[in-house]
């Protein structure tokens, strides 16, 4: 059974008899059941009976019910609401749109929309660019889904999508400043995706692919970067790759090896695995095997294939190994899992080099779960936030929007993958690495503004950036707020 995790976060309402123990009672009754209690709260005192709300974790929907049943079979304990946290988070959504001025009078009217907002429409007509500095496009991120591949629930379509995709337009808001909007599309045609997402970009400094299956997502993407001049980013296989070769540089240090020595073996090989493995070798790897159900990809093969499949195999595995997962991680210095759960026995762990790395990354369930592969590995990372080392695309995406929209960058490019990798890394210091500490968290205040500067420098190197966000500092004013008058002498 996995941990108990609070995303199956449970509040129960109980009537209970008034007497001593009876609370004590229910707690062991929940930590029985295997319930991780969280807080107890007094509701109602009654002459008989005593009213509480009790929250406890649970480790998945049955196992909540479970908890709930035991609690019920306490005699003397009556079960009134069970509410699930998780689903009351998401009641009405979780983002919104506000004003970010009060229209109280008639003259706020008249400047905020008609007559007034004509003359600011006008400028704009006169000078596209003005869009920057005039609307919310220098701030704006659409967050883009056909909702063909979200999670780890496949093909669920956009409605079932938008939970996903307002939680990515929350985190985009609440560590980075950024305003995202959720938008799912009832269609899978690549081209009529295209379309809609370039009919809309005007009002963008940015866009953010999400959950589009593969490998239609390379379609859309390439063509979309090549019609568009704001930056498109698919943050599945592009976030991925940043915070992957981060942990890995750091991984590397603690076992003292070098990336270009390394030999590395995925298993997954998607559109998340390619570009992981792409900004590694632009990294400097050189030694990399990828592997599906069927085995090791290699030069040559033709069974269970696709395009994908072909890349890996045209630009890797050098000596051309063959057979399973299992015998592809025979001295293998590092494992990157983006792949599915069990995927990989102990026994290939054991088989691998001294002082193995191993990042499964499969959520909810990884390839190999820590409790088993972690006494035999140097360092181990998942996805998940219950386990050491976290590898997470939200230390990405936040950090690396913020940067392209200060310097209103044009297009993405490898050097500024690069350079949020590094930079992530980085905040990690000498002293605090660790074994259990490869990487930071998202909640690590360092992240965003280190991810961001490092973006926005990279792309203002590399030419796509359309300014530099250091004018705003040198005018005295906040690089992420500007005034109306900082704007008028700037722009």
């Amino acid at each position: 059974m996995q941990a108990p995790s609070a995303s199956y976060s449970l509040t129960v309402r109980l009537e209970i008899v008034n007497k001593p123990g009876m609370l004590g009672r229910v707690t062991s009754a929940i930590g029985k059941a295997g319930g991780d209690i969280g807080a107890i709260d007094l509701v109602v005192v009654g002459k008989s009976t005593i009213t509480r709300d009790i929250t406890f974790k649970a480790s998945d929907e049955s196992h909540g019910q479970q908890v709930v049943d035991a609690i019920r079979a306490v005699q003397g304990v009556k079960v009134g609401n069970v509410s699930d946290r998780t689903f009351l988070m998401h009641l009405g959504g979780k983002i919104e749109v506000r004003g970010k001025m009060s229209v109280k009078t008639r003259d706020d009217l008249s400047m905020a929309y008609t007559p007034g907002v004509a003359r600011v429409c006008m400028a704009i007509h006169h000078d596209p660019e003005k869009a920057y500095a005039l609307t919310i496009k220098q701030n704006a991120v659409a967050v883009v889904t056909d909702g063909t591949a979200v999670l780890g629930l496949g093909d669920i379509g956009p409605s079932a999508a938008q939970p996903v995709m307002e939680g990515k337009a929350l985190i985009f808001k609440e560590f980075a400043g950024v305003d995202a909007f959720p938008v799912c599309l009832a269609t899978k045609d690549p081209d009529e995706i295209v379309a809609i997402v370039k009919a809309i970009a005007p009002v963008f400094g940015g866009i953010n692919l999400e959950d589009i299956s593969a490998p239609r997502c390379f379609d859309i993407e390439q063509k979309l970067q090549r019609d568009l001049e704001i930056p498109v980013f698919h943050d599945d296989q592009h976030g991925t790759a940043v915070v992957v070769l981060a942990a890995l540089l750091n991984a590397l240090k603690i076992v003292k090896k070098r990336l270009s020595d390394a030999r590395i073996v995925f298993t997954g090989a998607g559109a998340s695995g390619i570009a992981t493995a792409k900004l590694l070798m632009r990294a400097g790897a050189k030694h990399i095997i990828a592997c599906d159900r069927a085995g090791a990809l290699y030069r040559g093969r033709v069974d269970n294939m696709n395009p994908m499949k072909e890349w890996f195999a045209k630009h890797t595995n050098e000596k051309k190994v063959r057979g399973t997962a299992g015998e592809a991680l025979e001295g293998a210095d590092v494992f990157i899992g983006l792949s599915g759960p069990g995927v990989v026995a102990l026994k290939d762990i054991k088989a691998m080099n001294r002082d193995p790395i191993v990042f499964a990354m499969a959520n909810p369930i990884p390839e190999i779960m820590p409790e088993e592969a972690g006494p035999h590995v140097r360092v181990m990372a998942t996805g998940r936030s219950d386990y050491p080392n976290q590898i997470n695309n939200s230390c990405c995406f936040p950090g690396f929007f913020r940067g392209m929209l200060d310097v209103r960058a044009r297009r993405v490019n490898d050097e500024m993958k690069l350079a949020a990798a590094h930079a992530l890394a980085a905040i990690v210091s000498k002293e605090e690495l660790s074994e259990e500490y490869i990487t930071p968290s998202m909640f690590d205040s360092r992240v965003v503004p280190a991810v961001a500067a490092a973006v926005a420098d990279a792309a203002i190197q590399t030419g796509v950036a359309r300014r530099r966000p250091r004018a705003a500092a040198a005018e005295g004013r906040p690089r992420h707020g500007r005034s109306p008058a900082a704007v008028e002498r700037s722009e």
